[in-house]
């Protein structure tokens, strides 16, 4: 599905990404770990359409997707989740779960995600007149999850999806991340060390200093006395 090869980024003179290759089959939850500030954000926008400065091919479904903006990219199916969230705070739930279907490719799709939406997320159909700035940091999250699917996405990049949560929201956060990826859509995430989220990779993979430092299933990191102390929480 995904196909990254010798990927750079860069933020004006700083190179951020260095080399990076990656492949990302259909059909996977692949979750790329990682210290903060080492450019796993940077990563996933490069991937979306989001970071200007970039050179190196990604390829989706055998097509080159390089340099393509973000609004093509997400009508094509590929969509970022920001760790910020990035809601409309004076906006009902509704409003911005209908916001995620701006393209014309989920506009068409509308009412079907709609209800797979409400499916996933029960609290959301309770709640759809609520204004966005009066939920909590789980809710909010969910919410934000919950638009992005709104875009008819295959392919979610999700950053950060368990950052500030609880314990047993972290847990409801996995659940939900396995039940997307088992309705079929490719999911991309990165995180720090949320055994939670580790747990459902098909692949893992750690990211340091914008350099990929280790590739391999679960069960390989599980192996590896650092990852297991530093990255997995272990």
């Amino acid at each position: 599905m995904i196909e990254i090869k010798n990927l750079n980024a860069y933020y004006d003179d700083f190179h951020v990404l260095k080399d990076i290759s990656m492949t990302i089959e259909q059909g996977q939850v692949v979750v790329m770990l990682g210290p903060n500030g080492h450019g796993k954000s940077t990563f996933l926008k490069s991937i979306c359409g989001l970071v200007r400065k970039t050179s190196g091919l990604i390829k989706y479904n055998g097509q080159s997707i390089t340099g393509m903006g973000a609004e093509k990219l997400v009508n094509m199916g590929i969509t970022y989740i920001a760790e910020n969230r990035e809601l409309f705070p004076e906006m009902t739930v509704l409003e911005n779960l209908k916001l995620g279907a701006y393209s014309k490719n989920a506009r068409a799709h509308s009412r079907q995600n709609l209800e797979r939406v409400f499916s996933l997320f029960p609290r959301l159909r309770e709640r759809t007149s609520q204004l966005a700035s009066t939920m909590s940091g789980g809710e909010a999250r969910m919410l934000a999850i919950a638009r992005g699917l709104m875009s008819n996405a295959k392919f979610l990049a999700i950053d950060e999806p368990s950052l500030g949560l609880q314990p047993n929201l972290r847990d409801e956060v996995a659940r939900i991340i396995k039940e997307i990826n088992r309705q079929g859509i490719t999911v991309l995430v990165v995180e720090q060390n949320i055994p939670q989220i580790t747990e459902l990779a098909h692949k893992l993979y750690v990211l340091e200093e914008g350099r990929i430092t280790f590739e391999g299933s679960k069960e390989q990191a599980l192996g590896n006395d650092h990852l297991k102390e530093i990255f997995l929480g272990m």
